[in-house]
């Protein structure tokens, strides 16, 4: 029988104490499989445009909780990689996690991140608070610091909702650079190629005390937006039945919007487009 690593029989490292970190577990006995670490050769650069990639997702806080949410659609350049791309994933029962970025390393990270928080509460007995797990995922993020140099960048959204927050239980979100600079915005934020205008939409049509319905509806409108002014972001598509991914976050937990309902505010946003193409203005 081979041994392991460190000299012992195989399976010795799970007897050896360590951090509640499941990816300081990897990185001390299977660095290996830590993917998003691995840098390219000396002298080599990525070319973007040869991968997919992620564009334009949202959040917003509002009456119940928080909302996330993001487009379909991966680019490689000027091509369109996927029309049903999902960017929106649970973390656990009240955390989920978007990206932009490239798709691949985006895919892993978030995985890597739902084990981390999974083996910090087997290990502790307790979940990280939500800031513990803002900074959590600032860490991975800086570890992928090397091949975001590279061209290969990945840039999350954290929502998530907190019930020991000093000023009452209420949703939050947070935003990472590249470098893993966590940073937590008020009442809505976007990230990806077309967030400028979806931050501009939601600029102008978010209200802190919004129903889950008028929640979703102002994220589409604002994905819509996007998909207006950014070619690389993808609007709800009628016909192939591929709308964007809405997921929400209250004291009961995370809840992914069903398709249907999904289906139902977007024709509700279309047919308001056809009167007014440009969208809703600012209520005064």
């Amino acid at each position: 029988m081979a041994s392991s690593a460190t000299g012992g029989m195989p399976g010795d490292e799970f007897f050896v104490p360590g951090s509640s970190s499941f990816t300081d577990f990897l990185t001390a006995h299977r660095p290996e499989l830590l993917g998003t670490r691995r840098f390219l050769a000396d002298g080599v650069s990525a070319v973007p445009d040869q991968f997919p990639h992620g564009t334009t997702i949202l959040a917003l806080t509002y009456r119940d909780g928080v909302l996330i949410a993001g487009d379909r659609r991966a680019t490689m350049g000027n091509l369109i990689a996927q029309r049903d791309l999902e960017k929106v994933h649970p973390t656990d029962d009240y955390t989920a996690v978007a990206f932009a970025g490239t798709v691949g390393l985006a895919l892993d990270m978030v995985k890597l991140y739902q084990v981390e928080l999974t083996h910090f509460e087997k290990m502790e007995g307790i979940p990280m608070t939500l800031n513990a797990k803002a900074n959590r995922l600032a860490g991975m993020v800086r570890e992928n610091l090397g091949q975001a140099m590279q061209g290969l960048a990945v840039v999350p959204l954290l929502v998530g909702y907190d019930e020991t927050a000093p000023d009452g239980a209420r949703g939050r979100i947070f935003s990472f650079d590249v470098t893993g600079g966590p940073y937590e915005k008020t009442d809505f934020y976007a990230e990806g190629s077309g967030s400028p205008f979806a931050r501009g939409a939601l600029k102008k049509l978010y209200r802190e005390d919004m129903s889950r319905h008028d929640a979703a509806l102002t994220a589409l409108q604002a994905l819509y937006d996007a998909a207006d002014d950014d070619s690389a972001t993808g609007g709800p598509d009628i016909g192939r039945g591929i709308y964007p991914i809405v997921s929400v976050i209250t004291e009961d937990g995370f809840e992914r919007l069903p398709e249907p309902e999904t289906e139902a505010l977007s024709r509700e946003m279309v047919a308001g487009r056809l009167d007014r193409p440009d969208g809703p203005t600012a209520t005064l």
